[in-house]
Order: structure tokens, then C-alpha cells, then sequence
């Protein structure tokens, strides 16, 4: 359980972190939208992305993995149409934003699993 409190939190701040840096993501709404935005956003990447990745395999070794930034932008991108069905003032301008936005979370969940390695191990 607290494995996952640790993951929902990384991909809080990477949420909130790629709305404030990427021109074309936008937030309107309050400090809880988030947690329910990431909350949406990890169930997505723990469902959804394991079989993007297998049926996409072929293209990711053909690009050496780079594809993987594709599927992570299609990922924020129906992030952001299933928080706007549920209310939640989240939105994507375009593509590349997506995609920029999507190199923003990666960087940040990236340093944040560094940091926090130990505890989501398992280990004190």
C-alpha cells in the first residue's frame, strides 16, 4: 500500500510539474483535481501501457526504445479526455505538447523513483 501512496505522490508532482513548465498542458481547477488526474493517469500506465508496449514491441526495438515516448504522449492525451469527462479542467493543447509533457514526466518520475528507491523497495 505504501508502495502505491509513494507512486500516486511521483506522478502527482510530475503532473503538476509538466502543467507548470509545458506551454499548451493546462490546469484549472483545485489541488484535488490532481491527485485525481494522477490517480487516472497511473491506472492508465498500469493497464493500458503493458499491452501498448507488447503490441507496439516491433516498433520499439526499431527505434531503439524512442517509440516509447509516443505511447507515453497518447497516454497524457487520454489522460486528459477521460479527467474531462469526469470534470476535471485538465487539458492537452496538441501532440507535441503531449508529447513534451510526456518527456517531463518521465524526467521527473525518473529522479523521483532515484530518490525514493529505498521506500519503494521495501527497505527503511
Amino acid at each position: 500500500m505504501t508502495k502505491f501512496i509513494i507512486r500516486w505522490g511521483i506522478n502527482t508532482l510530475a503532473l503538476y510539474l509538466a502543467v507548470l513548465i509545458v506551454p499548451g498542458i493546462h490546469y484549472v481547477g483545485e489541488w484535488t483535481g490532481i491527485l485525481w488526474l494522477a490517480l487516472i493517469f497511473g491506472l492508465l500506465n498500469a493497464l493500458l501501457r503493458p499491452l501498448l508496449k507488447f503490441l507496439t514491441c516491433p516498433l520499439i526495438l526499431l527505434t531503439l526504445g524512442l517509440f516509447t515516448f509516443l505511447i507515453n504522449a497518447g497516454m497524457l492525451m487520454l489522460t486528459s479526455n477521460i479527467g474531462q469527462s469526469f470534470g476535471i479542467g485538465f487539458t492537452v493543447d496538441g501532440f507535441w505538447q503531449a508529447l513534451l509533457g510526456s518527456l517531463v514526466i518521465s524526467f521527473v518520475s525518473i529522479i523521483m523513483t532515484l530518490i525514493l528507491r529505498d521506500e519503494l523497495k521495501g527497505k527503511k
